[in-house]
């Protein structure tokens, strides 16, 4: 036995739950720095890589930022000082520590684009004697440009250690019972507080490019399958799925949210809610593209009501699914 051996610490299980990122703030370097990082990732443009990074570094990164910082800041959590998705993350991770309970089972968050890094919290959780990692990508429609490029910077941070963890990662949970329920009941939560009936229901999801559906991205099937299942048991308003924030010029996944939502006065449907399945946290995708252009479009094209439904953020029911999802094969 070396009697100077460093102490270790090991015997526990690491919980990393994932979302896609965010800046540090809505500063223009910020917004820049953020924006590079996430539309470098070759899981999500998959086009020619160094025509791609002339277009990205000539024309985007300078023309983009200030209309990405005017949306952030429309949303930015002033108080907290970090935008809605970094808190609710955050508020995740706590709230799963508290209600796990067990000491032996840590559980922190990362972002994919940003901070927190999933390099430096595995590394942390191996400092902290995680010998087993389970992964969490908040992500419940997997896809290749979400769920993938997650997996993609894990294995990446994995193949540089010499004591590697015991790796599991949880890559979709579009159909499971709890996810469904939860979704249910805050669409009837929001029915609730309002004094008017909704014409339709409309899921909107993020949206991919058509090519890499062609290609074999189960995303579009997940998301479909997702609302048949919600339509099944949420009989009351009929529920339409649609997709939301496409980039450039190229098909992406239809029919489009903005369209759609443009459409629906004119033909009668003028009391809308509006609820985003796939996104686990509220955003800037879900908060100023939706609930201020969205409604701003809506209203202007005739509608008279327009509701979002929040995201499932921290509440219980969202608590009580990602709990499930985590112990489910290990507690």
């Amino acid at each position: 036995m070396i009697e100077d051996h460093p102490k270790v610490q090991f015997g526990k299980t690491g919980v990393l739950i994932v979302n896609l990122g965010t800046p540090d703030s809505t500063n223009w370097f910020d917004i820049r720095k953020y924006l590079k990082e996430f539309l470098s990732d070759r899981r999500v443009i998959e086009v020619n890589p160094i025509l791609w990074q002339i277009i990205l570094n000539l024309f985007i990164l300078n023309l983009r930022p200030s209309k990405t910082a005017k949306a952030y800041k429309e949303i930015w959590m002033k108080d907290e000082n970090m935008s809605p998705l970094r808190y609710y993350t955050l508020k995740q991770a706590d709230k799963l520590t508290k209600e796990i309970g067990n000491k032996n089972l840590l559980v922190d968050y990362a972002m994919r684009y940003g901070n927190p890094s999933i390099k430096s919290k595995i590394h942390s959780l191996k400092e902290n004697g995680c010998e087993n990692l389970i992964v969490l990508p908040l992500y419940p429609q997997y896809a290749a440009a979400t769920t993938a490029t997650v997996c993609d910077e894990v294995y990446r941070t994995l193949m540089k250690m010499r004591w590697q963890p015991n790796l599991q990662i949880i890559p979709h949970y579009e159909s499971e019972p709890l996810y469904i329920d939860a979704l249910i009941n805050s669409l009837r939560k929001k029915i609730n507080e309002i004094s008017w009936k909704p014409d339709l229901v409309i899921a909107s999801y993020h949206g991919i490019p058509k090519k890499y559906f062609d290609k074999g991205d189960p995303y579009h099937c997940y998301c479909h399958k997702t609302t048949r299942l919600l339509s099944e048991k949420f009989k009351e308003i009929p529920i339409k799925t649609t997709f939301q924030s496409r980039f450039g010029p190229q098909e992406w996944l239809q029919p489009y949210t903005d369209k759609t939502i443009e459409k629906l006065p004119e033909e009668g449907k003028k009391n809308i809610l509006v609820i985003s399945p796939g996104f686990s946290s509220d955003c800037v995708e879900t908060l100023e593209e939706i609930s201020i252009q969205g409604k701003d479009s809506f209203l202007k094209s005739g509608g008279l009501n327009f509701e979002m439904v929040p995201c499932l953020n921290d509440s219980d029911d969202h608590i009580k699914l990602l709990k499930y999802l985590i112990t489910r094969k290990n507690l």
